[in-house]
C-alpha cells in the first residue's frame, strides 16, 4: 500500500478549495457582464430583424414606383393632350359667334369633360408624388439605420 502524505492531501484540498473560490469570484464578477451581452445580442438581433424588414419594405415600394413611374410616362401626353383640347376649345369659345343653345350646351359638356379628365390625371399624380415622397422618407430611415 501507498501510504497518503498527509502535507499532499492538505495541499490538493487547499488548492481545490482555492480553485473553486477563484471560479466563483470569477462567475461572481462576469455575471453582470455576461447578462449585458445576453441583453445586447438580443437587441442586435431585433435590429436586424427590423431592418430586413425595412429592406423588404424598400424593395416592395420601389416596384410601386417603378410601377408608377411607367404610368406617370404613359399618362403624360394623355395629359397634354387634354391640356391641348382644353386650350383648342377655350380658343373656339371665345372665336365663335353666338351659337344656339344645342351648340353651347354641347360645348359647355365638351368642356366639362375634358376638365374631369383634367381632374382625375392631377389626382393621379398627386398620388405619384406621396408615393415618391413615401419611398424617399424609407429610403432615409434605412439609410440612416446603417443598411
Amino acid at each position: 500500500m501507498n501510504p497518503v502524505n498527509p502535507l499532499r492531501a492538505l495541499r490538493q484540498g487547499a488548492a481545490a478549495r482555492l480553485a473553486r473560490l477563484v471560479d466563483f469570484r470569477i462567475d461572481d464578477r462576469m455575471r453582470g457582464h455576461v447578462e449585458r451581452i445576453e441583453r445586447h445580442a438580443g437587441r442586435l438581433a431585433e435590429q436586424e430583424r427590423r431592418v430586413a424588414d425595412l429592406a423588404a419594405e424598400l424593395d416592395r415600394v420601389r416596384g410601386d414606383l417603378r410601377w408608377t413611374t411607367g404610368e406617370v410616362e404613359r399618362l403624360i401626353p394623355h395629359v397634354a393632350a387634354q391640356e391641348a383640347r382644353l386650350e383648342d376649345l377655350r380658343a373656339k369659345i371665345a372665336l365663335t359667334p353666338p351659337a344656339d343653345k344645342a351648340e353651347l350646351a354641347e360645348a359647355r359638356s365638351l368642356v366639362e369633360e375634358v376638365q374631369r379628365q383634367h381632374a382625375q390625371v392631377r389626382v393621379r399624380l398627386t398620388g405619384i408624388a406621396r408615393y415618391e415622397e413615401r419611398l424617399r422618407k424609407l429610403e432615409d430611415r434605412a439609410g440612416a439605420s446603417g443598411h
